[in-house]
């Protein structure tokens, strides 16, 4: 598929069990992107790699097992790819502004055969009770709160005004990357990131101090 990487995109642990394990979350974390979690069997993931079922259950004893992690090898992918990058950025807007464009590049790039991750099993897992949904919820709940530190720090920089809201801001922010992503994998217009970044621009400008010089989005 597009965008599809070509190369494993998690870090390569030492010792050939490790490797194996490292490769079958890697088709994981693909596979679970287009069919979701509850798709993601050790049947299934057998057949993707080629692997026998009995060596899957030596790596993960149970589906929730290798729900589960898959879900934190996920998370691992997007801190590379979205948080890791940002923090080379300096501290206020210019550092927020850098999450915010990586978290929708990261999206327009689709890391995974069926966009991002995280978007498709939070709508998979909203109403399904279990310590596969609080997973995903807490990962939810740290980036929206990693947001909201961010516009934060932005306001003590006095980039931001006082009347910024860093909880409000951070959840409009998020709804507006999610909805960019899924208005892409449904319609494959790629102008709904175009759209999402202009939308953020403008929720900022309205917060901006006098005089505060935006960096790109």
């Amino acid at each position: 598929m597009p965008g599809a990487v070509s190369k494993p995109i998690l870090p390569l642990p030492a010792g050939k069990g490790a490797l194996t394990r490292q490769a079958i979350l890697q088709e994981a974390m693909d596979l679970a992107s287009v069919k979701g979690l509850e798709g993601l069997t050790i049947g299934s993931l057998a057949e993707a790699t080629g692997l026998s079922k009995s060596g899957l259950f030596a790596h993960f004893g149970s589906k929730e097992e290798l729900q589960l992690a898959t879900i934190q090898a996920a998370r691992g992918v997007f801190q590379e790819q979205v948080f890791v990058p940002a923090l080379r950025a300096p501290r206020g807007l210019r550092r927020l502004c850098a999450v915010l464009a990586g978290w929708l590049d990261y999206a327009e790039r689709e890391m995974f055969r069926g966009g991002c991750f995280f978007a498709s099993v939070s709508v998979e897992f909203d109403s399904r009770p279990g310590p596969v949904k609080d997973l995903v919820a807490a990962n939810m709940n740290v980036w929206r709160e990693s947001l909201a530190r961010l516009v934060a720090e932005a306001k003590e920089a006095g980039e931001l005004s006082r009347g910024a809201d860093p909880e409000q801001l951070a959840f409009e922010f998020g709804a507006l990357a999610l909805g960019a992503n899924n208005a892409f994998q449904l319609h494959r217009d790629h102008r709904s990131f175009a759209m999402a970044r202009r939308a953020i621009k403008e929720r900022l400008k309205a917060f901006a101090a006098p005089g505060t010089r935006f960096p790109p989005l």
